[in-house]
């Protein structure tokens, strides 16, 4: 895909954030785009990144750790969205702003542990398995408010928001459902004064749905890159 290409795609994606913005009655600026990056090229990302974006989202440590000092003089954040092991932690604070997948206390603790360590802090989204489909990863949602109360007490772990995947689907009821799953969790967490301002949902086909149902930032990979050689499922496990 040459420069022009991916431009127009970027430009066709804002586009379409734009209108769905428009249509719910948001501010555009009110939800961020994240290039969700996996398999793309470092040359490729620093062409949407030179003009302007200034989110990736990884999801593998790998071509988190392989695309680094290629995209380091260029001003963004990098965002980990796969599944974390535990094992991959001390690699991952060194290369990710903040880290969409906690989904578990125990990953939480081991993270803190490191960060401690390294005296250093981290970004977090608790991921929920809001499809409660087995082969996603996430926390299931009623017990979301109990994790975000304990990652909350780890002082290394900065809460920013909530991320889902919502379920594969052409039903946009069902999809729907997932997002607005994420809304009432958020809300009732922010009774409970934990500072999840962020929902990470909605992708390339499903973006619009997202948006009127509150997301703030948008993962789009597909429809700005093209297809990967593999599913999207295959991505969203960190031990392949």
């Amino acid at each position: 895909m040459n420069n022009s290409d991916l431009i127009d795609n970027l430009t066709h994606i804002k586009n379409r954030i734009a209108k769905a913005c428009e249509t719910a009655e948001r501010k555009t600026n009110e939800v961020k785009l994240l290039l969700a990056t996996k398999t793309v090229s470092a040359e490729n990302i620093k062409i949407l990144l030179e003009a302007g974006e200034t989110i990736i989202g990884e999801n593998k440590i790998q071509e988190l750790k392989d695309k680094f000092s290629a995209l380091e003089t260029i001003p963004h954040q990098s965002h980990f969205i796969g599944h974390l092991q535990s094992n991959k932690i001390k690699e991952v604070i060194k290369y990710a702003n903040c880290i969409q997948s906690i989904d578990r206390i125990s990953l939480a603790e081991k993270l803190q542990q490191r960060l401690v360590f390294e005296n250093k802090t981290i970004d977090v989204f608790i991921q929920i398995n809001t499809s409660y489909e087995a082969s996603k990863f996430g926390i299931a949602p009623e017990k979301a408010v109990e994790l975000a109360l304990q990652v909350q007490q780890l002082d290394k772990l900065h809460i920013k928001g909530l991320m889902t995947i919502g379920l594969f689907s052409a039903e946009t009821e069902k999809v729907r459902k997932c997002f607005r799953l994420l809304k009432n969790i958020q809300q009732e967490m922010l009774s409970k004064n934990i500072p999840v301002q962020e929902l990470s949902m909605g992708m390339s086909g499903d973006l619009e749905t997202a948006i009127q149902e509150g997301s703030t930032m948008i993962r789009v990979g597909t429809a700005i890159f093209g297809k990967r050689p593999y599913p999207d499922s295959y991505y969203w496990n960190e031990s392949k």
